[in-house]
């Protein structure tokens, strides 16, 4: 019985080494699978990740678009839709993130039964501007606050109110958007062409969303 305890404590030990020696060969950071995975490793990346994802929850959480007329995820008001007076909604917004150049403000409908159904484009707006009253006229060139409307699905600059089918209410979706860069683009650009112009310039985004139904 001695003898098998002796056996198996020497075991023990040149198990407990060969692991040591084992983990000393490898470096900090890195397993060794015996597979080349490129020079980024699991850890390396899962960080790098995790980096980028807390960067976009602060960039979202620190800007906010909010409106004095319906909340979050709230039932828009007759009179900002083509029901009532067709006024667009007051916005207002906290301050852009730094190196923030101009913003852009783009109003959609993704419940349309034909398709996302644009309901309004803004451009050319001074980051130093912090919010939108109540019926921005809807000339492609307004003064101000001093902006650009482009053309929407219905085929004219300047917000155009909810106007869905009878039937489950829609979504509206105002999303307002942080340029690195002015967009050079005339008044009257139709809504690609903003999204085209806004490539590699956007530096964060935030939304408000509201619901109207008939």
């Amino acid at each position: 019985m001695r003898g098998e305890c002796s056996a198996l404590s020497s075991v023990a030990v040149v198990l407990m080494v060969f692991s040591v020696a084992f983990l000393l060969g490898c470096p900090r950071g890195q397993v060794a699978t015996g597979a080349d995975e490129g020079e980024i490793h699991p850890t390396e990346a899962e960080t790098a990740s995790d980096e980028a994802a807390t960067a976009e929850e602060v960039s979202e959480v620190a800007w906010q678009l909010t409106s004095t007329a319906f909340k979050q995820g709230e039932r828009i008001p007759k009179k900002y839709t083509a029901d009532g007076d067709d006024l667009s909604p007051p916005l207002a917004w906290t301050e852009p993130p730094e190196g923030t150049v101009e913003l852009a403000l783009i109003c959609d409908d993704p419940d349309a039964p034909a398709g996302t159904w644009n309901h309004w484009i803004v451009y050319g707006l001074s980051p130093e501007v912090k919010g939108l009253k109540e019926g921005i006229p809807t000339p492609a060139t307004v003064a101000e606050p001093a902006l650009k409307q482009g053309v929407t699905s219905f085929r004219k600059t300047g917000y155009g109110g909810p106007s869905p089918p009878p039937g489950k209410p829609h979504r509206y979706q105002f999303t307002l958007y942080a340029l690195s860069e002015k967009l050079d683009l005339e008044p009257g650009a139709k809504k690609q062409q903003v999204l085209d112009a806004m490539q590699g310039k956007v530096i964060a985004k935030t939304m408000l969303e509201g619901i109207y139904g008939r």
